[in-house]
């Protein structure tokens, strides 16, 4: 072996292992991927691919800026250094290869995996493969089943062939097509693994963490007296998945405000004068906006696709200290002692304003102790634990 050889050999297996995680756009909205992937470097070497979903475009306002932002991401300035709300760790290297948001199409899918195979060529280099391929969604199915050299695992994290919006269909397809190629599977939710074992697959379960410094600087402010309304507050993506009859009751006890992105919600909820759409905002901006409101809610319709979830928000709430609501779904029974559940619209509206008015119960508090256990390094260990499962390498 030359000189140079045995330096790069040597440098080489100095470097932390590596992998490659297909998600959605790294720093845009926070996400448990995101969370997992910041505690992981510098263990790791990460490469985040951002993808395109399976919303097919309209001319609406947010489709439009959302279309804008892809392109200068993949032939502007910004191709190499996507603008994000929050830039990637050292460690982590951002990919966004170009993509069509369509996979309902033979035609469409197969040039979706020529484009992904030639936009990744260097970083799912055959020389220097990625321990593992992570796909938070089934996007790369088609390329999985032309790389059966790679070791792929899917983190499912929802439902999404129920997602509004979203072509479920076409999901569904990839979904199937995509676990024949995986060699482990990680859910957020036991719903998940129930319907990952249709599949046949025996799923392993990583429920969501909390970043509890994060949320340790909420103050609550003291309680409203009536006749003032209380203020209360949503904060996600503001879509089908709400239920109107919950809100609408809501709002006649309360003030409602959803911050968030819009995305087609029921048009009845605009219509009530004690409800408000703020708009999205950072992440660290909302301990801030937490701190004016009286009680977080989630009032979340019973779905196939809200079954399946672990809202990510469900822990943030309880780490403010402001008195919780929320319908009756499984993630948020698993947390019963530390908050309210039910999907009763008068009574979830009852207990918003009882809750605005009074100090938080004694036993919520004592349960929300739990959350010391729940923390994003704790998560991301277990994380690896399930990469060395499925790999046998650890950092």
């Amino acid at each position: 072996m030359t000189g140079d050889a045995a330096n790069r050999a040597t440098s080489s297996l100095e470097l932390p292992p590596r992998l490659v995680v297909f998600s959605d756009d790294f720093g845009r909205h926070p996400s448990s991927a995101q969370h997992i992937a910041r505690c992981l470097v510098p263990r790791w070497r990460i490469d985040w691919v951002n993808t395109i979903g399976t919303r097919r475009p309209s001319l609406s306002a947010r489709d439009l800026a959302r279309a804008a932002g892809k392109l200068r991401e993949w032939f502007g300035k910004d191709a190499a250094h996507p603008a994000a709300e929050m830039p990637p760790p050292t460690g982590l290297t951002v990919h966004s290869p170009i993509h069509w948001p369509g996979f309902g199409l033979r035609l469409e899918r197969r040039a979706n995996a020529a484009l992904l195979a030639r936009g990744l060529r260097d970083v799912l280099e055959p020389a220097h493969p990625p321990t593992a391929v992570f796909a938070t969604a089934p996007i790369p199915a088609d390329l999985a089943a032309t790389r059966p050299d790679l070791t792929w695992l899917y983190y499912c994290v929802d439902d999404l062939s129920q997602w509004p919006g979203l072509d479920g269909p076409a999901l569904a397809q990839l979904e199937v097509e995509f676990l024949r190629h995986v060699t482990g599977v990680l859910t957020v939710s036991e719903h998940l693994v129930n319907r990952m074992a249709e599949f046949g697959h025996d799923a392993d379960l990583l429920t969501h963490g909390i970043e509890l410094g994060h949320w340790s600087s909420v103050v609550r402010r003291t309680p409203p007296v009536a006749p003032t309304r209380p203020s209360t507050l949503f904060w996600g993506v503001i879509d089908r998945r709400l239920d109107t009859a919950l809100c609408l009751a809501l709002a006649e006890r309360c003030d409602v405000a959803f911050v968030g992105p819009i995305d087609n919600p029921d048009p009845r909820l605009a219509e009530h004068p004690a409800i408000t759409f703020e708009g999205p905002l950072p992440y660290d901006a909302l301990p801030g906006r937490a701190a004016l409101s009286d009680v977080l809610v989630m009032p979340y319709a019973d779905l196939p696709v809200t079954r399946a979830m672990q809202p990510l928000k469900l822990k943030e709430y309880l780490a403010t200290g402001l008195p919780v609501v929320c319908s009756d779904l499984p993630a948020n029974r698993e947390w019963s002692a530390a908050l309210d559940i039910t999907s009763d619209a008068e009574r979830f509206a009852e207990l918003a304003e009882t809750r605005a008015r009074a100090q938080l119960p004694a036993e919520q508090t004592a349960a929300r102790k739990a959350l010391d256990k729940e923390c994003w390094d704790a998560k991301a260990h277990r994380f690896e634990d399930f990469v060395a499962k499925h790999t046998g390498v650890r950092a």
